[in-house]
């Protein structure tokens, strides 16, 4: 299960009531670990003037990578925490997260994304990450 739902943000949804707010505090709740990784990414990105930053550190644990990959195969989840950090997400492997500006997304994203930079990326040791 990729997030832990409560019963009154079930009732709001079901409904048609759930706020993009609601939605964040479940994904920041229920994956502590990679809301942080991309919170303080978002925070470097906003004191630097380069147009993107990424992480280059592997997860400290399964479920820490675990939470990492749920968070970033969601289209929901990618599209909610792009707009509340005004960022474009960008992933390789099992941990390479990177945050763009929005309005950068320029030669250095299209070589981040690139086929080419994904198997340049590619490790041994990350072959089951």
């Amino acid at each position: 299960m990729s997030l832990t739902v409560s019963p009154t943000l079930l009732e709001k949804a079901q409904a048609g009531k759930m706020q993009q707010q609601d939605f964040l505090a479940c994904i920041k709740d229920s994956l502590p670990y990679a809301w942080s990784l991309i919170e303080g990414l978002a925070g470097r990105l906003t004191q630097s003037t380069a147009s993107f930053v990424d992480n280059q550190v592997p997860p400290p644990d399964e479920k820490a990578r675990g939470q990492l990959l749920r968070v970033l195969a969601s289209d929901a989840m990618r599209a909610a925490i792009e707009e509340h950090f005004e960022v474009k997400l960008a992933f390789q492997n099992c941990h390479r997260v990177a945050l763009f500006r929005k309005d950068q997304l320029d030669q250095a994203y299209e070589a981040f994304i690139s086929p080419q930079s994904q198997i340049l990326n590619q490790k041994p040791e990350l072959v089951d990450c």
